[in-house]
């Protein structure tokens, strides 16, 4: 039971936590009683215990830094060409990216943190091209869109787009952890679950995005167009930890739609080229080249006008 501050003269205040109320003043301050903080701060501390303490305690990699790093780059690779600028942006997401492979356990006959960070900043030219090209079908693909700026400014797709292209080139070099953190950040922000192990194609196009699911093992051909809500995911199995490295996604060949809220389950399942997937499609097996796939329209119930006796127990009741 939290102890009277009046009667807390034991208790040096530095010690203690205040806790007030947003927006309004308490009718007493509480201070939370000094055995209480320090029993947390004991059983908070040291590195055994629980699987989180001992991973911590072995050193792990802060993902502020990583978001800093990769949100440094994809306004590189966005925004930055003035030759004056680049001469300073450039090195600076060298150095970051340096002291990031450095903080990590790369494998141990691979290349070292230098050989890594000159091999990414080679392929910054490349991943501008691709990145170039969702923004092209993003506008080709959407009759909204009022201009290339508005799509490379405002667009959520091509944030998320910017951040996986970066996360799948460190993925493919077999940085471990970064490219992880990086996607999952792109998700937080854009509510697109890319995981940096999926193989895109170029001028892909997600519309709105929300929702959006792409495993691992996904493989993505060239101008595919997917909607909100779509998923393409692995099969869920009793023993799933024994499918890790294996291919659990589908495929997703050149030239594909996919609307919202569909889902595409499983490695072996191949959507073939130039085939249209309608909304709230379920699909766990292949279809062949051409193909059109669409849910079965749900039956609807259309009652009478509002006010007929018949219609009287649907409505909504009202106090006005």
């Amino acid at each position: 039971m939290a102890s009277n501050p009046t009667s807390s003269s034991t208790a040096p205040r530095s010690a203690t936590a205040s806790i007030r109320t947003l927006g309004k003043e308490p009718a007493e301050e509480f201070y939370c009683p000094v055995d209480v903080l320090e029993d947390a701060i004991e059983g908070l501390a040291g590195c055994e215990e629980t699987v989180l303490s001992e991973t911590v305690c072995g050193g792990i990699l802060d993902p502020n830094q990583v978001v800093e790093w990769v949100d440094r780059t994809k306004r590189l690779l966005r925004f930055r060409v003035d030759p004056a600028e680049l001469r300073s942006e450039v090195p600076g997401v060298a150095d970051g990216l340096f002291k990031l492979l450095e903080q990590v356990d790369l494998p141990e006959d691979g290349e070292t943190a230098g050989e890594l960070t000159t091999r990414f900043i080679a392929s910054l030219v490349e991943l501008r091209e691709k990145l170039s090209r969702d923004v092209e079908a993003a506008y080709a693909g959407d009759p909204a869109a009022a201009g290339y700026d508005e799509i490379i400014v405002a667009y959520p797709s091509i944030r998320a787009l910017a951040v996986y292209r970066i996360a799948h080139e460190l993925y493919l070099y077999g940085v471990p952890l970064l490219p992880r953190i990086m996607s999952e950040y792109a998700h937080d922000r854009t509510g697109i679950d890319i995981h940096p192990g999926a193989t895109i194609g170029d001028f892909f196009f997600i519309d709105h995005g929300t929702g959006i699911v792409i495993g691992e093992t996904a493989i993505i051909g060239d101008r595919v167009r997917l909607y909100q809500g779509v998923t393409i995911g692995a099969a869920s199995l009793r023993n799933a930890a024994s499918l890790r490295g294996k291919k659990r996604h589908p495929t997703i060949e050149e030239d594909v739609t996919i609307y919202a809220g569909a889902t595409v389950l499983g490695g072996r399942t191949v959507i073939g080229k130039g085939s249209v997937i309608g909304g709230s499609v379920f699909l766990t097996e292949s279809v062949p080249p051409g193909t059109r796939v669409m849910a079965e329209a749900p039956r609807q119930l259309v009652r009478g006008a509002v006010g007929d006796e018949e219609d009287e127990a649907m409505q909504l009741q009202w106090d006005i």
